[in-house]
């Protein structure tokens, strides 16, 4: 059930979100008369209050609540989840021919040799 309402709630995220973006690209800009402004002497209008809000400015309002909401709701489901198994827990285990004892001991001595022996085990590189 916890899964059927988070995909719920994320339809009404993506829903709300669209409605945001439409709304505010039909809504009018402050400054796209400020030209008409400057030549009319009206300037005031433009730097002072802005007066009452709109339709859209309020309907705006109310998709960003509901989008904001449905945020913090997906954050609750996701803190409250419990941790997903990841890619490489599903994978088959296969185990590797195990190495002789005597071949491991023998080519880490002769390693550590041939790096002393080349100078390479005493210098770090910059």
């Amino acid at each position: 059930m916890n899964t059927s309402l988070a995909t719920l709630v994320m339809i009404v995220q993506v829903i709300s979100a669209l409605i945001i973006v439409g709304l505010v690209l039909l809504q009018h800009g402050k400054g796209a008369d400020m030209g008409a402004s400057f030549g009319s002497g009206a300037s005031g209008s433009l730097f002072g209050a802005t007066g009452s809000s709109n339709f859209l400015s309020k309907s705006t309002a109310v998709a960003v609540a509901v989008f904001f909401i449905a945020t913090l709701i997906l954050t609750s489901f996701g803190a409250n989840k419990a941790p997903s198994v990841g890619v490489m827990d599903n994978l088959p285990v296969t185990k590797a021919a195990p190495a002789s004892a005597s071949a491991v001991a023998a080519s880490v001595p002769a390693a550590a040799a041939a790096a002393s022996a080349s100078g390479q085990a005493a210098e770090i590189p910059k």
